[in-house]
């Protein structure tokens, strides 16, 4: 399939298209060319609707005697799709379409006729303006007025849109607003219950309870200094406080030795 798809052909060196003949064509001759048809039709002879876009293989030719502006017209023949009677249409280069001719009956479209009203409407609007000078200033007036007002409702418009817009961004800030105050508040009560756990930790461990004379305990607040170092426990606790904690410090170190004497002394025995 690779050869069928050269772009390039062989021309030998002693080429010379002069000499191949022209072929003779007729003056006007048909083209097969494969279209759509431009507008929605019924056939005259059997009825038959052809919608706009259905695709035909149509013969083209250029309509004698027939021009706009030294634009050329084309007819084309198509046939019905049930009958298969011939039909014919051709360009329209005045209105940019295409006018059915022979065989078919082009269907009802009411834009079309609007806007032939409307272009009726504007030709009769310029030829009464070229006749009366006063009703061409009147009807300038009105077309400024029109446009004046629309200008006042484009500008309403922007205007609301800008208020709008203001008064989203309001919003959005009075929530925000409102988001830091609930946080602001939530700070608040966390702080304030730091301060009392605090205050109760103070409460609690400031004061430290130390047995007394005779198997009694007794609390002793300590106090911190604000400056300087913290100040030993011992310094704090009263004269007769420091005597009982001494003797209980050492009996506690003479059981100690009399039990590690006691436990050697076994080990030597059971060798």
């Amino acid at each position: 399939m690779s050869e069928r798809k050269v772009l390039n052909k062989y021309f030998p060196p002693d080429f010379d298209p002069s000499l191949i003949p022209r072929r003779r064509q007729p003056k006007n001759s048909q083209q097969v060319v494969r279209l759509m048809a431009p507008f929605s039709m019924r056939c005259n002879t059997c009825g038959e609707y052809i919608y706009k876009g259905k695709k035909f293989n149509a013969r083209k030719e250029t309509v004698e005697g027939e021009d706009y502006y030294g634009i050329k017209i084309f007819r084309f023949y198509i046939k019905c799709t049930l009958c298969s009677a011939e039909i014919t249409f051709k360009t329209d280069p005045k209105n940019t379409d295409y006018a059915a001719e022979h065989g078919a009956s082009r269907n009802f479209e009411p834009w079309r006729d609007e806007q032939a009203v409307e272009e009726e409407d504007r030709l009769a609007k310029l030829e009464e303006e070229e006749n009366n000078p006063m009703k061409a200033l009147e009807n300038r007036t009105v077309d400024s007025k029109r446009e004046m007002d629309i200008l006042d409702a484009l500008q309403d418009i922007r205007a609301r849109n800008a208020r709008n817009e203001r008064v989203g961004q309001s919003v959005d800030l009075l929530d925000r607003i409102g988001m830091e105050e609930i946080e602001t508040e939530e700070d608040l009560e966390k702080k304030r219950a730091e301060e009392e756990d605090e205050r109760l930790v103070r409460e609690v461990f400031s004061k430290v309870s130390v047995p007394g004379e005779e198997g009694s305990s007794k609390t002793v607040t300590v106090k911190r200094k604000a400056e300087g170092t913290e100040p030993e426990l011992q310094s704090l606790l009263s004269e007769s406080a420091r005597e009982l904690i001494a003797s209980k410090s050492a009996s506690i170190l003479k059981r100690r030795k009399v039990e590690g004497k006691s436990a050697l002394g076994i080990k030597i025995r059971k060798k």
